[in-house]
């Protein structure tokens, strides 16, 4: 038998051997369709190559794309477990031709696949093909050499395919498979066509045509081939069953959700078996690409998805957490497909088990509140709506979970009275809020929000996607329609840029419309929790509100960001391991060229453990270790050892981010919850370089450094420094610290030997001005201007004069640079009598200055006019004379 893994290898090999690019499924979040909530098939990776907006350097292409359908126009969620082919997940392979060959080799291709490479009997397919396309029709007549009554024409628009209202379309043409007559159902296009006798394998959809207005189809210049076949149909016909779940993927799952629940396979819970083996693939593929449970958009879909596994678990009678243990038999079936499965294998079972954790508490109340409020309701009666939004509200059932739980028993749900009661909360949340006082001058935000919803992030994946602009704020009101030259802040469906969080600044970019109108972000805010805010200036054309418009994250700055913002969390580990566990952060700031990190700590960081703190970090950039990120409980992770952020606000699930080699066995060096952007290995950091250790407030210090490029510049700029230094100084770079340390000695020195030269020419009666010693007012009186003597010796020079005097007075003034300092001593046995401040004030007056202070036996003063400075001595000499 041919399992699934064979069928699909088959597949890629046989497009392979026939000059077709083989190309990774695309992930399960679109990133070029802002329309489509998950990726529903093979083309959608493609899109922009059928349009013509993109060009790649191949023109046949071939996928086993994994798909998604349980939310929007595609929701199949509801039916999973209970028929044989819908799922929430399912792979689609396809071919693909741009541009290349047509109808012919297509149909040539898909014929020989199935009957030679596959081995399916010729006399068991038939084919449909669009009514009006003889075309088709003919071709499949001559290669394949099917009679008229095995080609079917079908007249509706089943077999015509189209992008949308306007775009590339044209004709269909299926390839079925007939399970025999002992399968209830008719062929496609009878009465009993939705039965399971006859199943659809493939759909090749011929794109020859560009719809051009509703009413105005042209053909395109170069016919385009889209294939989609259902990698699980085909199994089942090639493994021999009409059932899908009894392939040996889905059989593996089955048997791995039934051991774990020790329950059989078949039997009473046999649809609760289908159900958990479908949703784990679904919810581990889209936790691998990104997506985490939340109550708004795919996060909730997700969580649509989750939820009803784990009841369908509970319906088994297991008691514990059951869907996390079979993530790797999951992992060992489709892990060599999927590396990506591989990769998140830790996160999709911290997720699911955290999920179903949670869920179980609620789990038994809620279906208790519900068998009460339906008691007395009859087979096929309906539940208030109120109710249902009760058990949503507070029990976190999704509407749709407390349907599948009536279904059973044939009741239903009063779906407009639970949108009533929902209308009614949001109504009240939002006069709460808008009451919150400086939250209300936001009220605008919460009122956008509340008409358009949360933005879908998609950045922790990609830098790059296509939205739908769903809100543009001008001068704090909503308009429909931004021109070139204005400011607006752009609100989108979905987006890659990061709104400033937790420290780290947002994204800057590009936001590009197809007819040319552009936004230049310079900046991203998060406004009423989680609407994305692009901020900046129309650079050309024009923005509405329902354009589809391509973003693009400046890639350069947010690896700059992201390389900083994980260097901050080495460092916050670095710096507790060096420091001690009193260490915490108490801010930060995360920007493209630089970091900041204030963090508790009572006394400066000496250079020894500066240096130590560098080289732990770099130690860890240069381990190269994987960044993983898990959800967990915000408890959960603080007691299992994850760092909070200061001032951080966090939800009933966290984001933590582990990085660094292992401290023990089930812990990395730094374990820090955040919902930042982040490296992908502690390598991509580059290079760490603290370049200031501050103090900040009392008892916290603040750190800043660089990382990457900016260490570089950095560093290179202090390497330039120190080799024009030794050039200077005509040495070599090494033997730059011994001759800075003689120079400085040198120096030091010198100005001891001019010191006391000076106050020897001082106190010797050299070059200074005035008499040596005389006699005013029966009082000894030395006076000198002492032209370029520093300011700061006078006062030692005055008490020197003052113990050559003995008893007297003493009048010193030191000129320089347009200056003049001046003290006035006064032997201890004149202070009755004399006042140095006094006469220092006289002095200071005839400088051109003012005031003066000190004490009766020394004080100081100054002027700004020093060439008046013997006119002051004089003033000083004549207030002496005067009598007492």
């Amino acid at each position: 038998m041919q399992t699934v893994n064979d069928i699909r290898k088959a597949f890629l090999d046989f497009f392979a051997r026939h000059g077709h690019r083989v190309v990774a499924s695309s992930p399960l979040v679109p990133r070029n369709d802002p329309t489509l909530l998950f990726t529903n098939a093979g083309m959608v990776q493609f899109k922009n190559v059928f349009t013509g907006i993109e060009r790649r350097d191949y023109a046949r292409a071939a996928t086993a794309q994994k798909c998604v359908r349980a939310g929007g126009k595609h929701n199949d969620l509801e039916n999973v477990g209970y028929t044989a082919r819908h799922h929430t997940f399912f792979e689609m392979l396809g071919n693909f031709s741009f541009g290349d060959y047509f109808k012919d080799l297509a149909i040539e291709l898909a014929w020989t696949l199935v009957t030679k490479e596959f081995g399916l009997p010729a006399d068991r397919l038939l084919v449909t093909v669009y009514a009006e396309d003889d075309v088709a029709h003919a071709l499949w007549k001559k290669i394949a050499g099917l009679p008229d009554d095995r080609i079917v024409r079908i007249a509706s628009s089943d077999n015509f395919w189209s992008m949308g209202e306007t775009g590339p379309c044209g004709p269909c043409s299926e390839i079925f498979y007939d399970h025999g007559p002992h399968i209830p159902g008719g062929p496609p296009g009878s009465a009993d066509a939705d039965g399971d006798r006859f199943i659809e394998i493939w759909n090749l959809v011929f794109m020859q045509y560009e719809q051009v207005t509703a009413d105005k189809r042209i053909d395109l210049p170069k016919p385009s081939i889209d294939t989609g076949m259902g990698l699980e149909r085909v199994a089942a016909v090639m493994q021999g069953t009409h059932d899908n779940y009894r392939i040996d993927l889905l059989q593996a799952l089955i048997h791995a959700a039934a051991e774990a629940t020790g329950t059989e396979p078949e039997g009473p819970h046999a649809v609760s078996h289908r159900v958990i083996a479908d949703h784990l693939r679904a919810s581990s593929f889209l936790i691998a690409d990104g997506v985490l449970p939340s109550n708004e958009g795919r996060g909730y879909v997700l969580r649509r998805i989750m939820r009803r596994a784990m009841r369908h678990a509970h319906l088994t009678g297991c008691e514990e957490p059951v869907m996390w243990k079979l993530v790797p038999a999951l992992t060992a079936k489709m892990g060599q497909a999927y590396p990506e499965l591989v990769r998140a294998e830790a996160l999709i079972s911290e997720t699911l088990k955290l999920e179903e954790t949670r869920f179980r508490r609620t789990l038994d109340r809620g279906l208790k509140l519900l068998e009460e409020a339906t008691a007395e309701l009859p087979a096929g009666g309906v539940l208030a709506g109120e109710t249902a939004f009760k058990l949503y509200d507070t029990y976190g059932f999704p509407l749709d979970l407390t349907e599948d739980a009536l279904k059973a028993r044939r009741m239903t749900v009063d779906a407009e009275g639970f949108k009533a009661a929902m209308a009614r909360q949001r109504a009240d949340a939002r006069r709460a809020w808008a009451g919150s006082g400086e939250a209300a001058t936001e009220a605008l935000w919460y009122q956008v929000r509340d008409e358009v919803g949360a933005t879908e992030f998609l950045g922790y994946e990609t830098e790059e996607a296509e939205a739908k602009i769903v809100a543009i704020v001008r001068d704090g009101a909503s308009v429909q329609r931004a021109e070139a030259g204005e400011t607006v802040a752009v609100v989108c469906n979905q987006t890659p840029f990061y709104g400033e969080s937790g420290g780290q600044m947002g994204d800057c970019g590009v936001i590009a419309a197809p007819g040319g109108g552009r936004l230049l972000v310079s900046d991203t805010h998060k406004k009423a929790g989680d609407v994305h805010v692009h901020m900046g200036i129309v650079d050309s054309g024009n923005l509405g509100v329902g354009d589809d418009v391509a973003l693009r994250v400046d890639h350069d700055r947010r690896a700059a960001l992201r390389a900083h913002h994980s260097a901050t969390h080495l460092l916050h580990a670095a710096l507790r391991t060096r420091l001690g566990e009193h260490v915490t952060q108490k801010g930060s700031l995360v920007a493209p060229d630089r970091l900041r990190f204030d963090v508790s700590h009572p006394k400066p960081m000496s250079p020894d453990e500066i240096a130590a703190v560098e080289a732990d970090v770099n130690a860890e950039i240069r381990g190269n270790n994987d960044v993983a990120t898990h959800l967990m409980d915000p408890e959960a992770a603080v007691l299992a050892g994850a760092m909070a952020l200061f001032g951080e606000k966090y939800g009933d699930e966290v984001r933590v981010v582990s990085m660094g080699s292992p401290r023990t066995a089930d812990q990395a060096y730094s374990v820090e919850l955040c919902g930042g952007t982040h490296v992908r290995r502690t390598g991509d950091i580059g290079m760490f370089k603290i370049i200031g250790e501050t103090a900040l407030a009392a008892g916290v210090r603040r750190i800043e450094a660089v990382t990457g490029a900016a260490a570089l510049a950095f560093v290179a700029e202090e390497e330039r420094c120190l080799k024009s230094t030794a050039q200077i100084l005509n040495t070599a770079i090494t033997d730059v610290p011994d001759r800075v340390a003689a120079l400085i000695e040198e120096r030091r020195r010198l100005e001891r030997e001019l010191s006391e030269a000076r106050r020897a020419l001082a106190t010797g009666g050299g070059s200074g001005t005035g008499a040596e010693i005389r006699q005013v007012n029966g009082i000894r009186f030395s006076s000198r201007v002492l032209p370029g003597l520093p300011a700061k010796e006078l006062k030692s020079l005055a008490d020197d004069l003052k113990k050559q005097l003995g008893s007297g007075v003493v009048a010193l003034i030191a000129t320089a640079e347009g200056k003049a300092s001046l003290v006035v001593g006064v032997t201890e046995d004149l202070t009755p009598k004399v006042n140095a401040v006094a006469l220092v004030r006289i002095g200071a007056a005839a400088l051109g200055g003012a005031g003066g202070g000190g004490r009766p036996d020394m004080a100081q003063a100054g002027g700004p006019e020093p060439e008046k400075a013997s006119a002051a001595l004089e003033a000083i000499e004549q207030a002496l004379a005067q009598p007492a």
